[in-house]
């Protein structure tokens, strides 16, 4: 008895699975745009994805990199300076360490450091070491804090001036953080139109087949089992779209990223690199299946809603 139960039950998976490839390979217009559809929705999304995904990637590279520098008074002590970098180094936000790392300069490393800047050092022979202040640069653990860790550093004793790239900082937070709810925004707006357009297509082939699906349920079929064919070929639709686009994304990635790192305005900015497509592929085949699989269940149950109900 068992088997015939579990016989049963393979040969419906079986029947599903077949019907379902089946109605792709039969069905080659209505597949062709639903593919096309999709493919569009992943790698115009895919595109985006990546735009972000970069800007985040620079982000945390300035941020790394992006320093502020505090200026103590000429006049301060050892003491004085030992007792500033202990509370620069212990500046919090939020009740978390602000500093990510704090390097100490010298006066005559800033000495020197004028002397590489100017075209003409001897003119600095004559400069008097004790005319420079020590300075720390400091790097935040996030750059959000800049602004908040220069007025709890401002207040400091012996704290003469702060200099850091504040617009930069600035610029580069509402760029990212602009391009992120764009591309959430661009991708809702796609889905919705996909799912409209790929529900309305597989309508097309559900009505060709009516009488065989009344037919089905006169002989006591349930609405799953006259389902899952349907939902079948738009999982098989949405995974193929979803290879097709992350192949032509990794493709046009590659050429493109190989291109602008070999432009000249890049070369001169030697922190400036672009993450590899293998950095992002796994993200992107975790949202593509997502997407594939998810619209291609929904349109599916959409366009049947109607059949099923009568």
């Amino acid at each position: 008895m068992k088997r015939v139960v579990i016989t049963v039950k393979y040969n419906a998976i079986s029947y599903l699975i077949c019907e379902g490839f089946r109605n792709v390979l039969k069905n080659k217009k209505s597949t062709l745009s639903c593919l096309g559809i999709m493919c569009a929705t992943m790698i115009i999304f895919g595109i985006f994805f990546a735009i972000s995904q970069n800007i985040n990637h620079i982000m945390d590279t300035v941020e790394d990199a992006q320093g502020m520098q505090v200026f103590l008074t000429k006049e301060a002590t050892e003491e004085q300076i030992n007792a500033a970098k202990e509370q620069i180094s212990n500046v919090k936000v939020n009740g978390e360490y602000a500093i990510a790392t704090i390097t100490q300069v010298s006066k005559q490393e800033a000495l020197d450091q004028m002397k590489k800047r100017i075209n003409r050092p001897e003119l600095m022979d004559a400069m008097e070491v004790d005319r420079f202040s020590v300075s720390f640069v400091i790097t935040l653990q996030d750059l959000g804090d800049s602004q908040n860790v220069q007025d709890q550093i401002s207040k400091m004793d012996n704290v003469r001036k702060i200099t850091s790239s504040d617009k930069t900082i600035n610029a580069l937070l509402s760029i990212g953080n602009g391009i992120t709810i764009f591309t959430l925004v661009i991708l809702v707006v796609l889905v919705v139109i996909s799912l409209f357009i790929i529900s309305n297509t597989i309508k097309l082939t559900v009505h060709a087949r009516r009488k065989e699906i009344s037919i089905m349920k006169y002989v006591g079929a349930t609405n799953n089992f006259i389902r899952a064919p349907f939902i079948v070929e738009g999982i098989i639709i949405g995974l193929i779209a979803g290879i097709l686009s992350t192949l032509v994304v990794c493709i046009g990635y590659n050429v493109f990223a190989s291109n602008f790192l070999q432009s000249s305005v890049v070369q001169n900015i030697s922190n400036l690199t672009l993450l590899g497509f293998g950095d992002m592929v796994d993200l992107i085949i975790i949202v593509y299946v997502v997407l594939g699989v998810g619209i291609g269940i929904i349109g599916s149950t959409i366009s049947m809603r109607k059949y099923l109900d009568v």
